[in-house]
């Protein structure tokens, strides 16, 4: 497995033709300083940006007109002076340079516009292009002259790597070719599929042209769950691009992280400097984010990778690369506890997107799920219908997941050997409409006409705050147990809001009696909730709907392997380091702040501007944190690392307890254990 280093800078460099003197005040010395003072052992700079400028001389494509030197060179060798790592970049996806000369490459949507950023002529920014037209050839032309220049590189990211239902001439003589219809939607999603089957081959293939062991990632902004097999067909290593303040949201890197933990790649988190996102000049996120973020990379097995763009002139800013060696400083210290680690799982969340193939960075049920799980502090991995179930005590399949027969087939098979299940809303039912395909104790009686309705849980499922009927926004499956265990109670408002009767702002109220349908049932070792409550997280963030999802988890895990009292703003993983024989868990935590909101501004502004954006910027300490771990090893000594100090603690029937009196931001408590 090819291994990469854990402090990495991603520089961009996208530089526009109007902009002169490029690379004038690059000095290698003032390069070097940056790196040293960031701590950063590997950078990732430009051979071709997304403008279609090259920066280095190049007899294939065109080097920006007002650069008179190679940069990429100057840069390389500055950097690997000092033992730093050189990847390069190349754009892949759109080049403005190559949409100019030969516009008939451009991707082409079935209305006759073009696809992409800038879809009208006058607009600004990048062009998309076709990767069944002749461009792909000019791209893999590209990249073969681009690592036999720099044969010395430390591999190759090509970036902007997704195919729309193109109806380009080339697409539409695919589309003939293959017998698809262009006429329809799902045979151009087939056609742009064939697409990008044969850019990962081709480009794949230019990368290794001068040597076979060449690193070689595609980025596509989010690694897509429901094709595990591209992933280790084609890429050397992952690379998690996940900036919290760009749109990804604090939430998508540990779903994504938790998922190709599972997958016999290395790779990396990429976050970034910026306060909002990629193309921001003269923007800082305060060094507290960093350090947050980069330890939740650790906490995840992920080595680290923060995004910066470069002036035109190539003046290293020395701002970003004091606040990233706030970060990395840290990061250098921790590596040899965060290195060939697995992690330790109760949980295994079935992810919707990865059964489903839906598009996009995930879907609401797998994104509320996640926040669930997460501010529960359940150990838990992210994982697809093709993973070995054996090893988790429970697993959970949010709101909508379709069960096919192999996977039904699977599913059966854990449950028979003692496996526990959670199912909510959709999930589990036969795409026939005929019920259940599983015996959930209940009698299934179709779908509820009201949104919203109401639910009263048992009392152990309750928020701890709520006593009376809550509301549900999204419709519930009605269901009336029969062999199964009652969770609870609907009700169902008088009516729903239409223009022949409507009550207050909202919704009509829950009436006083229940509606004889039930909110959830528990059939042994499985478990259904008739709401698509992660949904319903996702979208309205309730407290009371993470207390009634948390405690039907808790109540049917029964005894998780880590027990911790932090707020539900900590985080908690549980990583085995076998070949240190050790145990490393990692306690996080940081307060996200909503900042910002609308303001109407025009050019130059990020997408992220309408909205308020999440940020962290006081790390507070936390106090007197419990630790209980059921664990199979028996625990020989305990240290707080990397400060190298021991800590008391008691193990009694495979429990081990112990208490954190203070820490701030992360703190990884690393359990040797004997062999």
């Amino acid at each position: 497995m090819y291994k990469l280093r854990f402090r990495q800078v991603h520089l961009d460099f996208h530089t526009s033709p109007a902009i002169e003197r490029i690379g004038d005040k690059f000095d290698a010395a003032q390069w070097q300083e940056a790196l040293k003072v960031a701590h950063v052992d590997s950078i990732t700079c430009f051979s071709k940006c997304h403008h279609g400028w090259s920066y280095h001389p190049t007899k294939v494509g065109y080097q920006h007109p007002h650069l008179k030197f190679d940069l990429l060179r100057a840069q390389m060798d500055a950097a690997k002076a000092i033992g730093v790592n050189v990847p390069i970049y190349l754009s892949a996806g759109v080049d403005n340079v190559m949409s100019v000369e030969h516009p008939e490459w451009r991707e082409v949507g079935p209305d006759g516009r073009y696809t992409g950023w800038a879809q009208n002529i006058i607009d600004a920014g990048f062009h998309k292009m076709c990767f069944h037209s002749p461009y792909l050839d000019f791209l893999c032309e590209q990249i073969r002259e681009a690592v036999e220049l720099f044969d010395d590189c430390n591999g190759v990211l090509l970036d902007i790597i997704s195919h729309g239902e193109c109806c380009c001439k080339w697409c539409l003589a695919v589309m003939e070719e293959q017998g698809l219809d262009a006429t329809k939607s799902e045979d151009r999603r087939k056609c742009a599929e064939l697409a990008l089957e044969r850019y990962y081959r081709e480009t794949t293939a230019a990368c290794k042209s001068g040597r076979d062991d060449m690193p070689v990632f595609h980025n596509s902004g989010h690694i897509d769950r429901s094709k595990p097999e591209l992933l280790t067909k084609y890429f050397s290593h992952l690379e998690l691009e996940s900036l919290p303040t760009g749109g990804w949201g604090y939430d998508h890197f540990p779903m994504s992280a938790k998922f190709v933990k599972q997958l016999p790649l290395d790779f990396l988190g990429m976050t970034g400097k910026f306060h909002t996102t990629w193309g921001e000049f003269g923007g800082y996120k305060h060094p507290n984010a960093l350090r947050y973020e980069c330890a939740m990379m650790l906490a995840l097995g992920s080595k680290c990778s923060i995004g910066d763009q470069l002036h035109p002139e190539g003046q290293m800013d020395m701002s970003t690369y004091r606040a990233i060696g706030a970060a990395y400083g840290e990061v250098e210290a921790k590596e040899p506890w965060c290195d060939d680690v697995t992690s330790v799982a109760d949980i295994g969340l079935l992810s919707s997107q990865a059964v489903n193939a839906t598009g996009g960075r995930g879907s609401d049920a797998d994104t509320g799920a996640g926040r669930i799980l997460l501010e529960g502090q359940f150990l838990f991995d992210v994982i697809g219908p093709d993973t070995d179930f054996a090893g988790y005590k429970l697993l959970v399949l949010p709101d909508d997941v379709r069960v096919g027969e192999a996977l039904k087939a699977k599913l059966d098979a854990y449950l028979a050997a003692g496996g526990k299940m959670l199912l909510t809303g959709q999930s589990g039912l036969a795409g026939d409409g005929s019920g259940f395909l599983f015996d959930i104790g209940a009698n299934w009686q179709g779908t509820s006409e009201f949104q919203p309705d109401y639910v009263l849980p048992v009392e152990a499922l309750r928020a701890s705050f709520v006593d009376d009927p809550l509301v549900m926004y999204l419709p519930s499956q009605r269901i009336k147990a029969t062999t199964g265990e009652s969770l609870g109670d609907v009700h169902e408002p008088y009516f729903n809001r239409t223009f022949k009767h409507f009550c207050s702002h909202q919704h009509a109220p829950a009436r006083p009696e229940t509606s004889g349908y039930h909110c959830g049932v528990r059939n042994g070792n499985i478990m259904y909730l008739a709401h698509p409550v992660f949904t319903l997280y996702a979208g309205y963030g309730a407290v009371a709907y993470q207390h009634y999802a948390i405690n039907a988890i808790r109540r049917l895990l029964g005894e998780p392997s880590a027990t911790v009292n932090l707020p539900s703003t900590g985080r908690v993983t549980l990583m085995d380091q076998t070949a240190q024989s050790r145990y490393v868990l990692h306690l996080l935590h940081a307060n996200t702040i909503a900042r910002g909101g609308k303001l109407s501004l025009s050019g130059g502004t990020c997408e992220a501007a309408g909205f308020s954006l999440e940020v962290v910027e006081e790390l507070l300490p936390v106090n007197g944190v419990d630790v209980e771990l059921r664990l199979p090893r028996k625990v020989a000594g305990v240290t707080l690392q990397p400060q190298g100090q021991a800590i008391e603690f008691a193990q009694e029937d495979g429990v081990v307890k112990l208490c954190v009196d203070e820490f701030t931001c992360h703190q990884m408590v690393v359990l040797d254990y004997e062999q």
